[in-house]
């Protein structure tokens, strides 16, 4: 197994790094010296973006605009990237408020598209270079929704739990080649995601003690991959929200009100980096 590599030679890609843990992640591993290939679906905020990393840390950034519920453009993502990828941080978001018979078909394949296939398709493309470099990191961000018990609606929660289930595989097929794997899974997070959402309103009522600067989910996400984690729960209240939900016996499961926090049935925006 190699040695860690000069941080200028291990690109990182950062799906939805417009805004919110994608941009976070941008600016750490800037720091760090990685040159960066940033994606997302917003071109001004990407450039926006780059411009401030390229004169703040001097890496180089590459710009690479990509609307990822898109097969076909993700195939394109793939071939334009030319560097070599050391680091993946499949981040990008993707929720739809309301109740899945209440909305269009094409919105919850997206939610499926964004959150299960893409990071999937990604891994398969850049993981087996950095197995052959004898060096590599993959951070997907899932959520604690993966363990949050089932309620009526969407597929943001069950696409979360399969990207954790998957990251742990693709995590154990790789042991021992120096590539880490890490699912991270935080709580509520202060991004930009529940404005994109349109409930803001609605999680600024929750406890401030049940969430998280962005800043300590990424740094306890990078952590957990140096050390080889499979799972990264920020935070003592989410992780022992976790424990709970493990051992929640199933008819207190089936009796918890039938509410979602993504939003209210009849709604059809989205919300995507």
């Amino acid at each position: 197994m190699k040695s860690d590599p000069d941080p200028s030679q291990a690109w990182a890609l950062i799906t939805g790094a417009s805004s919110g843990i994608g941009e976070a992640y941008a600016i750490f591993l800037a720091k760090l010296g990685y040159p960066l290939v940033l994606t997302a679906r917003r071109l001004d905020r990407l450039e926006s973006l780059a411009g401030e990393i390229r004169s703040n840390h001097g890496v180089q950034v590459q710009v690479l605009p990509c609307d990822l519920a898109d097969r076909d453009a993700v195939e394109e993502l793939i071939v334009s990237i030319e560097v070599p990828v050391g680091i993946l941080i499949n981040n990008a978001g993707y929720a739809v408020p309301g109740l899945f018979l209440g909305n269009q078909w094409t919105l919850e394949r997206d939610v499926l598209e964004v959150l299960g296939i893409v990071p999937i398709r990604l891994s398969h493309a850049f993981v087996p270079g950095m197995v052959e470099r004898g060096w590599g990191r993959v951070i997907n961000v899932s959520s604690l929704a993966a363990f949050t018990p089932v309620t009526p609606g969407g597929y943001y929660g069950p696409a979360k739990t399969f990207l954790v289930r998957s990251s742990r595989s693709l995590g154990r097929e790789v042991a021992g080649s120096g590539v880490h794997v890490t699912a991270l899974c935080p709580g509520f997070t202060r991004t930009e995601f529940h404005d994109a959402l349109g409930n803001r309103d609605k999680v600024d009522r929750m406890p401030r003690w049940m969430w998280k600067d962005v800043d300590s989910v990424i740094t306890a996400g990078w952590k957990a991959v140096e050390r080889g984690r499979e799972v990264c729960v920020p935070g003592l209240i989410n992780k022992a929200f976790r424990i709970l939900f493990t051992i929640m016996p199933g008819w207190i499961d089936r009796r918890l009100p039938m509410s979602r926090m993504q939003g209210n049935s009849g709604q059809s925006e989205s919300a995507s980096s």
